[in-house]
């Protein structure tokens, strides 16, 4: 089998989505029924790892650069017997493309992208997809609200957990590097996007000097980057905490499980994510997390099993909540429902028409 798969975000990027679209497409190339996928992406770089039998292309720039690029990709590169479609608003082009050569073609919901009845041609394309897989439950569940498509159709396919999330003591180099020595660590990791404020970093840095007056010693540290850190950073300075807030950038790959052992507790009141998966990170370093529970960071915190979830529209739910949070201790779960071979299990399972537990809505 021979796939054609059109992803927008860009593979190299850091971020769950980046990760996920990795890790799906290594599971993908691994199956022996697969000869090759050629992989349309932004950004696609060389230096990025997968199995031979993935080949990436870069696709011009814009959106016309990408239709041009996917159409010239699905003519001289075929023929092929299968699309993944890697966003819902690709879902057209890959329908375009599919119908006329008779083939299939499947799509990956990830988040608040679907969760909200689109234009009329992504709902009529969507329709026209032989597969639909969700990241989380939740995501599913508000697809299904106004898609039409089978239920039958849209299975879930939970992100992975790598095994280098683990337990450590406090990494001194980091503690010495952004001024954490002594300190009560409150972390979040995630883009700073004006597009993703529902991250909820502002909701936190509102609630720093009601936090202040417990924990006097307290340090938030907010990791990553994006257009709306100034806005974050203003934030801080009107509220005279930014003495207490550490915005440290974007955090190479190589310490990341070195950053969450950093922290006291991890928290992230988000009101859009598809899952979440720096909560399972965070989680299987052994913090304890706080999320939201308005969105697929249920299924991550399991409802609130692995984790505390809160009302993000209730300031003082979240006050207490990481008041209690900032003086607890947990236990690393064992990520094994998360695993990269469960990954791939379940990969194979949906792909076959198999089905698996965790895949039912």
């Amino acid at each position: 089998m021979r796939i054609l798969a059109l992803v927008t975000q860009t593979l190299g990027e850091e971020g769950g989505i980046g990760r996920f679209n990795n890790n799906f497409l290594t599971a993908l190339a691994e199956m022996d029924k697969i000869r090759s996928i050629v992989v349309l992406s932004r950004g696609a770089s060389a230096g990025e790892k997968f199995p031979p039998r993935v080949i990436l292309k870069k696709s011009l720039k814009g959106k016309i650069g990408f239709i041009f690029s996917a159409l010239w990709t699905f003519l001289t590169d075929g023929p092929f017997d299968l699309i993944f479609c890697a966003h819902i608003n690709l879902a057209p082009l890959s329908a375009f493309l599919a119908k006329p050569a008779k083939i299939p073609f499947n799509i990956l919901l990830y988040g608040i992208e679907s969760w909200t009845e689109p234009g009329i041609f992504i709902r009529w394309a969507v329709k026209q997809a032989s597969l639909i897989i969700a990241i989380s439950r939740y995501t599913r569940r508000r697809f299904l609200t106004w898609s039409g498509v089978n239920p039958e159709k849209v299975k879930v396919l939970p992100p992975t957990v790598e095994e280098k999330f683990q337990p450590g003591p406090k990494p001194q180099y980091l503690l010495k590097r952004h001024g954490l020595v002594g300190k009560k660590v409150l972390l979040t990791v995630s883009r700073l996007s004006s597009k993703e404020r529902y991250k909820g970093q502002d909701r936190v840095i509102d609630l720093i000097p009601n936090l202040l007056r417990k924990y006097p010693n307290l340090v938030y540290v907010i990791a990553g980057e994006g257009e709306d850190r100034s806005r974050l950073e203003k934030m801080a300075r009107e509220k005279d905490v930014e003495k207490a807030i550490r915005f440290i950038g974007q955090i190479e790959e190589s310490e990341l499980v070195d950053l969450y052992r950093t922290a006291d507790l991890f928290v992230m009141p988000s009101g859009g994510e598809g899952f979440g998966i720096v909560f399972l990170e965070a989680i299987a370093c052994g913090i304890p997390v706080i999320g939201g529970n308005q969105d697929g960071s249920m299924d991550a915190l399991a409802e609130g099993q692995l984790g505390n979830a809160v009302d993000i529209s209730h300031p003082a739910s979240l006050l207490t909540a990481l008041m209690d949070g900032l003086n607890k201790t947990t236990q690393p779960f064992s990520p094994d429902k998360f695993s990269r071979n469960n990954f791939s299990i379940l990969l194979q399972n949906i792909i076959e028409n198999i089905g698996a537990p965790i895949c039912q809505g």
